[in-house]
């Protein structure tokens, strides 16, 4: 039996006085109608309406139960239409995850606009570069940049792909020369972002041909915009998201090797729990970040 049914129904009966009434009401067989009604009163143990082949009565319990049943269906009713704007609208706390130094190159100085489209929306944003468990952590939504994304029960949006190249300083090519291939990486400072998945071991490959480095760097950092300080001090060199340094390759601060060599991408993600029921206020974020990322 379909409680919500049965009741909706034993209600629709007692009100309309008619069993083929709310039959019509609730687009049931009269049969369907009979049937909630005999299993509604097994259920609760008690005869609800005394009926004929001619007419049908409430008995004094089904009149005590009706003045229940109505009060519950209507909280019931209330309570969705309390729902409805929620549903259809942006609105209450959103809280997010994402990498410090993608959110602060690309997003914190267009985050103030998305909020003024959405006034009855708060954004709480915690910037970490770790990968969080939004699940267990209670968060709505993470920004995750990975090489390979695990499996995983949880939606992925991509949002960018962001490839990576070899730089240093001028004045470090200088003092230490340029590395003509990846194996001599070897005997140079590299400088280390310790919480990448390519971390340890770095990756090129050209014509078929694959070199993997093993990185024992003299600086390891967990903060990406620490390693482009570093490579700007003329401290060493290092394997970067092109993104991050872009600036700097075009003014001529920092200076690209190894450019005849692919090597490793991040793609970034948009990660949530799941495809059904979104809010809106995840889905406008998700719409907000796949605009921002669109841009050059």
């Amino acid at each position: 039996m379909d409680r919500y049914t049965a009741l909706q129904v034993f209600r629709h009966v007692a009100e309309l006085g008619s069993f083929a009434e709310a039959g019509r009401k609730l687009g049931l067989s009269p049969a369907a109608i009979s049937k909630n009604v005999a299993e509604l009163e097994a259920s609760v143990g008690a005869r609800l309406i005394n009926r004929t082949t001619r007419r049908m009565a409430l008995t004094d319990e089904g009149t005590l139960y009706l003045e229940h049943v109505v009060r519950g269906l209507d909280a019931l009713k209330d309570a969705d239409a309390a729902l409805s704007p929620v549903r259809r609208t942006p609105g209450g706390t959103l809280r997010v995850a994402a990498p410090m130094t993608v959110t602060l190159m690309r997003l914190s100085s267009v985050i103030p606009a998305f909020l003024s489209r959405y006034p009855d929306l708060k954004l709480d944003l915690h910037l970490d570069d770790r990968r969080v468990d939004i699940v267990r952590e209670g968060f709505d939504l993470a920004i995750r940049g990975s090489d390979k994304l695990e499996d995983s029960s949880l939606i992925a949006r991509k949002l960018a792909v962001m490839p990576h190249v070899v730089c240093a300083a001028p004045a470090y090519f200088e003092a230490h020369g340029e590395p003509t291939d990846p194996a001599d990486l070897k005997s140079h400072n590299c400088i280390r972002f310790s919480l990448s998945g390519h971390a340890d071991l770095w990756e090129f490959r050209k014509g078929g041909r694959t070199e993997k480095v093993t990185v024992k760097p003299r600086y390891s950092v967990t903060s990406s915009l620490a390693v482009r300080d570093a490579l700007r001090a003329g401290f060493g060199i290092s394997l970067i998201p092109r993104p991050y340094v872009e600036d700097d390759l075009r003014n001529g601060r920092l200076q690209r090797v190894l450019s005849d060599w692919d090597t490793v991408e991040t793609t970034l993600y948009a990660i949530y729990p799941s495809r059904q029921h979104v809010a809106p206020k995840i889905r406008a974020f998700l719409d907000f970040l796949a605009e921002t990322f669109s841009r050059p």
